[in-house]
């Protein structure tokens, strides 16, 4: 905030000499002395020009460097690593770029400020400037467009045979996240079937829906591959996990997915970041409508041990909700056994 007020500060004061000149050349002009004046006024737009460009600086690397671990947070997977470098390739080379622009654009308008007794040098043509700075951007860009596909290829590729998948599901205004039983699969699904209990409708004419669980917060094994997939059941959402380097669009009607290795566990970046109360979340960064502020699903990353004892202590959804067993349909083998241990299962519960 108080690098912000600065900011403001000195942009408002900015403002108001601005003001004061364009005043004082009006009056100039109502005098008949704007010739004299602009001459002045010129001179002084160039120092402004300077001192802008000197203060702007300052301000853009003091703020840089006071809040770099604010916006460079700790990477929590081995894609993040890869897109991080690719991030900071790409800041280097543009801000380079920009800073020697910029100071040429405001030097240049300090020097060549205009005066009445000179006169503008004119080229009509120079090929070798032209060869200059069509090739060498050209080569830089191409570079970064390559290097970018080689990064996207591999955090796009598919994922790994092993993987842990999860399905999350975005609606106003929630995460929903299911995990397949111990036929590790997961069940189908219809959109007609989904109601206020159901909500991920579950088609339970596929019998790999019966052991699926959801949850209540994601949880996540250290140091191997997790699937991600995901869909959204009424508008756009888009799924953020930061420390994980992970966006994905969670879209209507056209499911996506993301897959990732987590490499720290919740209390090991507990440690990391000195902060004893951290956790992983997931966030919508898509405006989905007034209550999108709520958006925020819990991550915990475990090793894998931890994690197989979490899954295994899971019931799945349909033990906890017996009145839908009647969708599921008689003609299928399994379907008898299946009730009776979900009957089961609830009577002792109850």
């Amino acid at each position: 905030m108080i690098g912000f007020s600065i900011a403001v500060g000195v942009f408002l004061i900015l403002a108001i000499l601005l003001l004061i000149f364009r005043l004082h050349t009006l009056m100039s002009v109502v005098k008949k002395s704007d010739e004299k004046v602009g001459s002045g006024s010129n001179k002084t737009n160039a120092m402004l020009f300077m001192v802008f460009l000197v203060l702007g600086f300052i301000l853009l690397f003091w703020y840089s460097i006071k809040n770099f671990d604010v916006y460079q947070i700790p990477i929590a997977s081995e894609h993040g690593v890869i897109t991080d470098r690719l991030f900071w390739i790409t800041m280097g080379i543009t801000g380079v770029v920009f800073i020697i622009t910029q100071i040429l654009l405001f030097y240049f308008s300090y020097k060549y400020q205009h005066n009445p007794d000179r006169s503008a040098l004119f080229f009509p043509e120079n090929n070798k400037l032209e060869m200059i700075w069509t090739i060498v951007p050209a080569i830089v860009l191409t570079s970064l467009v390559v290097y970018g596909l080689v990064v996207w290829n591999k955090v796009m590729a598919p994922a790994p045979q092993n993987s842990e998948v999860v399905e999350i599901l975005g609606y106003q205004f929630a995460w929903k996240v299911r995990y397949p039983g111990k036929d590790e699969t997961l069940g189908a699904y219809d959109f007609r079937k989904v109601d206020a209990t159901n909500e991920f409708g579950l088609d339970f004419s596929d019998r790999a829906t019966y052991d699926d669980f959801t949850p209540r917060e994601l949880h996540l094994p250290k140091g191997q591959p997790v699937e991600f997939r995901i869909r959204a059941r009424d508008v756009l959402h888009s799924v953020f996990a930061p420390h994980f380097r992970l966006k994905m669009d969670a879209v209507p009607g056209m499911p996506t997915r993301f897959w990732f290795v987590p490499t720290k566990t919740t209390a090991e970046m507990r440690i990391e970041t000195g902060n004893p109360d951290f956790n992983y979340e997931i966030a919508c960064t898509e405006v989905c409508g007034r209550g999108h502020f709520s958006m925020r699903l819990l991550v915990v990353v475990e090793e894998p041990e931890a994690y197989e004892k979490w899954k295994s202590e899971q019931e799945p959804w349909l033990s906890k909700n017996p009145e839908y067993l009647t969708q599921v349909p008689d003609n299928l083998k399994e379907v008898a056994m299946i009730k009776s241990q979900i009957e089961t299962t609830t009577l002792n519960r109850r």
